[in-house]
């Protein structure tokens, strides 16, 4: 039997004996949202063969649900916070489910896509739910800096876990058991949600702004189909540029409607906090960086290495491990006592390195000479950036603000990963084309010099990755300048929220 909930705001959360088994739902929960963020990398191969898609279009099987997931987020952390955390978090976990359910039997590519976009919507509920929880469960400077590294270690290792997952399920099952794995997992979530979470009454006389919902979305949108339609059209393509123009003018739109609706979608005043804005510009561009390392990798090693698919998740697994070392056991011990950036920006200086080492990649390069330092250094940076940013954007937030800043830093993730992705895809087919054109003659052997052209192409996209990686950790170093936890003001409970 569940404990009556408090009808005291700002009563200890700390007193709660249930609060880490509820840290083991929200990470449940969570882990599943980033899993599937890359679960489907790994059988992406096998899918397109079974339901013939073609090369430009198989990256939809990654952007729907990135799209979806960052273009409705902010409704999503909205929501939470005006009818309750654990009520949205158990909504997301049902559809969720289904929508992976419909997914998993899928027989078409437009079904899959739209069973993608329909994933990354309910997770758009799910994840700033999941997030404020934690936030408003751990107040403790204590406890909250061991509960944020274990999220930050999900957020960072749960990506390259989804490789790991991905490979053995196609390998040894099928490609579609990587969207039915979720059902299960939801189910058991969901009742650990009514039995443990708890939640303060959300705001039901509060209006959403729909108005600000269209403007963001549509923006969004507009941007990430710009950049995957650049490698058909090209760049300077009307189209293109058109869609480009047409975002950006969207999200002008969105940023000054915020700025006069009466009860905005995005309060201006998160984003306007130096700290914050720092975290988001970090996070968005790192997410850029290792999105476009997942797509690549993975049909490097399947199509140009000949790995299996349980081989290929297995090559993940140093990242994964170095993730979470990175997160738990040098920024989880460390945040207490030092700056965030002076764990995030070197951070950021790792994980650009490993990209930069990863640009050697050659045919037939070896796994343990050419490719696992620069994994290990990438994964650690990861983890020695994602813990202290979750523990600085939720810092010293209102509860009735924690579901839309949330909701604000999982946008940054997850628009990351769809222009990341469409971005970098786009540059290194580019670069496969000009590389053909160069060095197909009538005296060459196409089968080499096409593996030769799709290696180039990998390469010049991970350059770019490592840039965004390096521009990631300069805006850490100049806009975050928060203290460190120890020697900021105290928080042992959450800001009560205004009347009415």
């Amino acid at each position: 039997m569940t404990e009556p909930r408090t009808s005291n705001p700002t009563a200890s959360a700390e007193t709660d004996p249930h609060r880490w088994w509820g840290l083991v739902v929200i990470a449940l929960a969570q882990l599943m949202v980033i899993l599937d963020s890359t679960i489907v990398n790994i059988a992406l191969p096998s899918a397109q063969d079974e339901l013939g898609m073609s090369d430009g279009n198989r990256q939809w099987v990654i952007t729907a649900y990135t799209l979806a997931f960052g273009g409705l987020l902010l409704l999503g952390g909205r929501i939470a916070d005006l009818v309750g955390r654990r009520r949205t978090f158990a909504f997301g976990l049902v559809g969720f489910a289904a929508a992976s359910a419909l997914g998993g039997a899928a027989v078409s590519p437009g079904m899959l896509f739209g069973a993608r976009a329909l994933q990354g919507a309910f997770a758009a509920v799910l994840a700033p739910s999941a997030l404020s929880l934690l936030a408003t469960t751990f107040t403790d400077p204590k406890e909250r800096g061991k509960a944020f590294g274990i999220f930050g270690a999900l957020a960072g290792s749960g990506s390259a876990m989804g490789f790991i997952v991905g490979g053995l399920f196609t390998e040894y099952l099928n490609w579609r058991w990587c969207l039915f794995v979720n059902t299960p997992i939801a189910i058991l979530a969901l009742i650990g949600a009514f039995v443990v979470l708890r939640d303060r009454p959300g705001r039901p006389g509060a209006r959403l702004d729909v108005p600000g919902v269209l403007l963001g979305c549509s923006g969004l949108a507009a941007i990430v189909y710009g950049f995957s339609e650049a490698e058909s059209h090209g760049w300077a393509d009307p189209f293109v540029l058109g869609l480009l123009a047409v975002g950006l003018a969207l999200l002008v739109a969105f940023v000054w409607w915020q700025a006069r609706a009466p009860m905005p979608l995005l309060p201006l005043h998160i984003v306007k906090d130096r700290n914050r804005a720092g975290c988001f510009l970090t996070m968005m561009l790192a997410i850029m960086g290792m999105f476009g390392l997942f797509l690549f990798m993975t049909y490097y090693l399947q199509s140009v290495l000949g790995y299996s698919p349980a081989r290929a998740g297995l090559a993940f697994v140093p990242l994964t491990a170095a993730t979470v070392i990175g997160s738990t056991q040098i920024a989880g011990r460390l945040l207490p006592y030092v700056q965030p950036r002076a764990l995030m920006a070197p951070g950021m200086v790792l994980s650009a390195t490993g990209m930069a080492f990863l640009t050697r990649l050659t045919v037939d390069s070896a796994y343990v000479v050419e490719i696992l330092p620069g994994l290990l250094l990438v994964g650690l940076g990861m983890g020695l950036t994602y813990m202290p940013v979750f523990a600085t954007v939720t810092a010293g937030v209102a509860p009735q603000d924690s579901g839309v800043t949330s909701a604000t830093l999982n946008t940054s993730q997850q628009v990351g990963g769809s222009i990341g992705t469409a971005l970098l895809n786009t540059i290194a087919n580019t670069s496969t084309a000009g590389y053909l054109t160069a060095h197909l003659t009538a005296s060459a052997r196409p089968a080499e010099v096409t593996r030769e052209a799709v290696v180039h192409g990998y390469t010049v996209a991970l350059w770019c990755a490592s840039g965004l990686m390096l521009l990631a950790g300069a805006i850490t170093a100049v806009m975050v300048t928060v203290k460190p936890p120890r020697r900021a003001a105290p928080t042992k409970a959450p800001v009560p929220e205004a009347a009415g």
